[in-house]
């Protein structure tokens, strides 16, 4: 495979795994979304070492002819295009199954006609719901407590249709909760983070009891190429997952101890999910990517999770980094 597209190159996760795909010598096709600012996300603010060194096509993950376009002349991708914003697909779930659903269709759609030899679709540990066991198996039920994690699975079962029906070589990444440089602040880390280093004392955050198992961008993205690069594995689902769970309120605590100053937190109510719909425990089983793709975490357990704490926040104190973001509002 020498031509790869990316969907959702300019993001948080496709942005690291388009210049690490650069860095590997790969022909890189970045899909980016279509605005009039012509803004490329993330990838305007791409490492000097590949500037310049992939092409990008600018379109809509939702429109079928551009995916097509898109598509044609490469021989895998790698489909992380989703909107993904919990809080927001409460308000418009209607461009949630637009974007997640029928744009991982048009993905589909397009590798069968052009023959691809491989298509990774991306999942997310969110379609699991609270946890029912521990540590979380690709066998454990999925449940839609979200708009979003709701259109995840409906995304997910499209992906295993094609293979099954027509055999598209699909293999599915579900990777648990991704951080690092350059994550949204509608995420709990860069949120935390950008909080204290705005100097506020006292943070405002949601529920802090739910536990989450974070993986280190960097292991991600490694994933991701495990993936790529594995000849088994297809028609399946594979979790990318460090195999810890924290809480959200240690997760706070650990970040101001690296930081070194002393928080307390508030609760906000807007940033509270339905009861229902919280997402309570993750915790993942990461044997089956070890199995099938020879990967597991660099960033493992609690050592290594404050290893990529200190990194995250290392590049968020560069005030250029931080440049877009807003610390002062409740980002959905």
């Amino acid at each position: 495979m020498k031509k790869i597209l990316v969907t959702g190159a300019d993001g948080f996760i496709g942005s690291h795994l388009t210049e690490t795909l650069v860095r590997l010598g790969y022909d890189v096709k970045a899909f980016v979304y279509y605005n009039s600012f012509n803004s490329w996300g993330w990838l305007d603010h791409c490492a000097d070492d590949v500037r310049g060194k992939f092409e990008v096509f600018v379109g809509d993950i939702r429109d079928p002819n551009g995916v097509r376009s898109a598509i044609k002349g490469t021989d895998a991708v790698l489909h992380l295009a989703a909107l993904i914003g919990i809080p927001f697909s409460y308000h418009s779930p209607d461009a949630y199954i637009d974007t997640n659903i029928k744009g991982t269709l048009n993905v589909l759609q397009a590798a069968r006609d052009f023959d691809l030899s491989k298509v990774i679709h991306t999942s997310t540990s969110e379609v699991y719901g609270t946890a029912q066991f521990v540590p979380i198996t690709e066998e454990h039920p999925v449940r839609g407590q979200s708009p979003y994690s709701a259109s995840k699975i409906g995304a997910d079962q499209i992906a295993y249709s094609f293979y099954t029906s027509f055999q598209t070589p699909v293999i599915t990444v579900r990777p648990f909760n991704t951080y690092g440089p350059r994550q949204s602040a509608r995420a709990i880390i860069p949120t935390i983070i950008t909080q204290i280093l705005s100097g506020k004392k006292e943070i405002r955050l949601g529920s802090v009891s739910p536990t989450r198992d974070f993986n280190y961008v960097g292991d991600t993205v490694r994933g991701f190429l495990s993936a790529l690069n594995a000849s088994q594995g297809f028609g399946e689902v594979v979790n990318i997952g460090n195999g810890f769970e924290i809480t959200m309120g240690d997760t706070a605590k650990f970040i101001s101890e690296i930081i070194g100053t002393t928080i307390t937190i508030q609760t906000d109510e807007a940033r509270l999910r339905p009861d229902k719909s919280e997402v309570e425990r993750l915790w993942a089983a990461n044997g089956k990517a070890k199995q099938l793709f020879g990967w597991e975490p660099e960033y493992k357990g609690l050592d290594g999770f404050k290893k990529g704490l200190t990194e995250t926040i290392e590049w968020f104190k560069n005030p250029e980094n931080r440049k877009g973001y807003k610390a002062d509002i409740y980002n959905v």
